[in-house]
């Protein structure tokens, strides 16, 4: 593997701080037709067909399906609640309040991944998209029912227990390389980006928390669109994310 090979990255302000602060992921990208070598990604970024290894207190009868609705068209995922109830109660309560509507997704790359949820890419040329996080604040786990805090810069803690690999098609939270990191931002996978895995011993810890059940070529359709510096030249929309079959 060849450790010079990176992607291109806008220049973000290491300075800032809170939910401006920036967010860079350090991954190793594994042969994915053009190329092989270190990804060096300054945005978030960017785990699932291995059983879960721990479960929650409260057992799902069914998980919640989660509609995306983009400029593009709609895809629906499963959201694992049973696997990484705090990881998914936190999207939930995202997508619930509204957070992600309007936001454009700020870097596609073909054959990797499509990567979303930053507050800044409600304007889709935004400088300072792939920096941003939600409000620090509290919200419902919704498998324990215990109360989750989203804390420096809107970040949650960790859930690295459910091995679920970063397969076609998951969604996987998106973090700085460093612990405790994840807030709003995940992506989209459009390759077997098992390098990505929590548990795969690399430096990238980057834990599944669903997977689309239907509309998977809207999500490569969206990691092929043509891009300057992987950010889509026709801006690309989430008009709105609903959450169906989740608890209150």
């Amino acid at each position: 593997m060849d450790p010079s090979f990176a992607l291109p990255e806008p220049l973000l302000d290491s300075k800032s701080s809170g939910a401006c602060r920036s967010r860079r992921i350090v991954a190793f990208l594994s042969f994915i037709g053009f190329a092989s070598g270190m990804v060096v990604l300054s945005n978030q970024l960017p785990l699932s067909h291995v059983r879960a290894v721990q479960q929650p207190a409260v057992s799902m009868a069914a998980n919640p399906i989660a509609t995306f609705k983009t400029s593009m068209g709609a895809m629906k995922a499963e959201i694992y609640l049973d696997r990484v109830p705090r990881t998914a109660s936190n999207f939930i309560d995202l997508a619930r309040s509204g957070f992600y509507d309007g936001i454009h997704f700020h870097r596609v790359i073909p054959g990797f991944m499509d990567q979303f949820g930053c507050p800044y890419a409600k304007d889709p040329k935004s400088p300072r998209a792939g920096t941003g996080g939600p409000p620090d604040g509290q919200f419902k786990n919704l498998a324990t029912g215990a109360m989750e805090r989203r804390s420096n810069g809107g970040n949650i803690e960790d859930e690295n227990i459910s091995k679920d690999s970063n397969a076609p098609g998951t969604l996987s939270m998106a973090n700085t390389g460093q612990p405790n990191s994840g807030g709003s931002q995940f992506f989209l996978n459009v390759a077997d980006n098992k390098f990505l895995d929590w548990f795969s011993g690399g430096q990238s810890k980057h834990p599944v928390f669903g997977k689309i059940v239907d509309g998977y070529t809207i999500a490569e359709a969206i990691s092929k669109a043509p891009t300057r510096s992987d950010n889509p030249i026709t801006p690309i929309k989430m008009e709105s994310i609903t959450i169906e079959g989740a608890p209150e």
